[in-house]
């Protein structure tokens, strides 16, 4: 070491999926949420053509083709799907299939906890449900509560340029590409996956994006209701009937002796309607805030209510997590707007 030379910087100590080589996709959040937006979907729709057909059975001489083997099928076809191709184009079909494959495969998860193989085992939506809030939970906690590294949207925007090797980038992935590329440009490599993305001739074909279709459309949906200016009414007009529809499903059911569903979803619904209306005392001072507990409220909703609801009637549960997964959508979309507005530091 010459005379001149100070002590080398120590390494920068990286998280430990980064040195075992697991970056995170930065989308990962958005296909998980669509993974379980298909999953609520295909359940929805088994039990609701189940019901109107009379609950056909598959087979015939003693047999019956459980839609469980289809959703079984269907995970396998997600799995074969992951493991056969690289780069980002192919996940968003996996999150497809494998929710399809997953709807169908847990829709029937009362014959597997019941002697009789009960397929209307009555709290088997509250287990579908809860497993749904967990799964979401759990891609929070491994998404949600951690930056992503440098290092991360570089490898990113690294992928995007695999799938270009082969086939050309189309000038949306491109863009995609690029943004990631300026969050990783501290990362070493940046240079060069720079100048790899700029050789990648442009290509207009790309696989069809089923959950990225449905995503814009829902956005141009909740944009134009924020700009507007409907963001408010809409979020307080859709509060108000999933608490009217809670209100009114627990007291349907209401008994001599109520169960835990029904007593649960009064308290969550205080719990929502305490944070609503701290959100709304908000909105004259500071709206990003007040629509911060705007959100809170939904996801009380969503976290407890729902859970209780799923136990007592499932259909108007499934209605409202329908309508509160739309109050959410509209409360994203006005923040998002007051983020681009920069009223709010973020």
């Amino acid at each position: 070491m010459g005379a001149g030379s100070g002590p080398r910087p120590a390494p920068e100590r990286r998280h430990r999926l980064l040195r075992w080589g697991l970056p995170r996709d930065p989308r990962a959040s958005e296909h998980l949420l669509g993974f379980v937006v298909v999953t609520v979907l295909t359940i929805a729709v088994t039990r609701g053509l189940l019901q109107l057909t009379g609950f056909p059975q598959i087979g015939g001489e003693g047999l019956h083709v459980a839609h469980v083997l289809w959703g079984g099928l269907l995970m396998a076809v997600a799995v074969v799907l992951a493991v056969s191709f690289a780069g980002p184009v192919v996940r968003p079909l996996v999150a497809f299939f494998g929710g399809i494959g997953f709807g169908l495969f847990i829709d029937e998860v009362g014959k597997f906890l019941t002697h009789d193989n009960d397929y209307f085992f009555s709290p088997a939506p509250m287990i579908m449900y809860v497993t749904l809030v967990l799964v979401m939970l759990a891609a929070d906690a491994l998404h949600g509560r951690r930056a992503h590294h440098p290092t991360e949207y570089l490898a990113a925007a690294a992928d995007h340029a695999v799938a270009g090797l082969a086939g050309g980038l189309t000038h949306e992935r491109r863009a995609v590409a690029e943004e990631l590329l300026g969050k990783g440009r501290e990362a070493p490599g940046a240079a060069e996956t720079e100048a790899l993305l700029r050789r990648i001739p442009d290509d207009d074909a790309e696989i069809l994006d089923p959950l990225d279709s449905a995503s814009r459309r829902m956005r141009a949906i909740f944009r134009a209701v924020v700009t507007r200016r409907w963001a408010t009414r809409t979020t307080t007009a859709l509060l108000a009937v999933v608490a009217a529809g809670t209100l009114a499903t627990v007291v349907g059911s209401w008994g001599q002796d109520p169960g835990w569903g029904e007593i649960g979803a009064l308290a969550s619904v205080g719990l929502s309607l305490g944070a609503g209306v701290r959100g709304w005392a908000l909105l004259g001072t500071d709206r990003y805030r007040a629509f911060q507990w705007l959100r809170r409220a939904v996801l009380v909703n969503l976290l407890l209510t729902q859970v209780a609801l799923f136990r007592i009637e499932p259909w108007p549960a499934t209605l409202g997590l329908f309508l509160a997964l739309a109050t959410l959508g509209v409360i994203g979309a006005e923040k998002y707007r007051l983020e681009r507005l920069h009223q709010v530091e973020v």
